[in-house]
């Protein structure tokens, strides 16, 4: 009697029992589709922060252009865009804004650098902030850096390899651009 023999029956009874055949596929098929979901969410949460991030900077823009907020400065900016979008996490912190003054007669356009936090830096460099005066046109751009909800998995581990400098270190950022133009009804200062 040789070897094979038992072998071959072996295979031969394996290959014709059919239990366990719905945990195989469960275990084949639940990967995936438990990717997809893990993909979907982290895409979902990017997209409801660069929303919030985006009624921020509105909602800060239509109380300077409107008087609510007089003499704006960087950090009443950040705060008032902060208070509208709350799902953004450590928004104080890791949110940046620029203002850009523009005469729509001589367009000079804006560098599309965006400035955003450099998280490998200790101290904060002054990035360019003016405030306009009346019926001048002010371009405002915000940006936040955000770390990756599932920073291990699909979009997440995308994300943090393609961010592994340290300016992001490991985040993305999201930036949202506004204009308004100075009301004339402000007082020059």
């Amino acid at each position: 009697m040789s070897l094979t023999a038992p072998f071959k029956n072996l295979c031969s009874r394996f290959w014709k029992c059919e239990e366990g055949t719905a945990s195989l596929e469960f275990v084949l098929v639940f990967p995936v589709f438990f990717g997809f979901f893990l993909a979907t969410y982290e895409s979902g949460m990017i997209s409801a922060r660069h929303v919030m991030l985006e009624r921020g900077v509105d909602i800060a823009v239509r109380d300077v252009r409107i008087g609510r907020i007089s003499n704006p400065t960087r950090d009443i900016l950040r705060a008032r865009i902060c208070e509208v979008a709350r799902i953004i996490p450590d928004c104080e912190n890791q949110l940046e804004i620029e203002t850009f003054r523009r005469d729509p007669r001589s367009w000079v356009d804006i560098n599309p650098t965006v400035q955003c936090i450099d998280r490998g830096k200790v101290a904060r460099p002054v990035y360019n902030f003016t405030n306009g005066g009346n019926n001048q046109l002010i371009i405002i751009r915000a940006c936040a850096r955000i770390d990756p909800m599932l920073p291990t998995t699909g979009i997440g581990r995308a994300i943090s390899d393609n961010n592994a400098n340290s300016a992001a270190g490991g985040s993305y950022a999201l930036v949202s651009t506004a204009a308004f133009v100075v009301e004339p009804f402000q007082n020059e200062e």
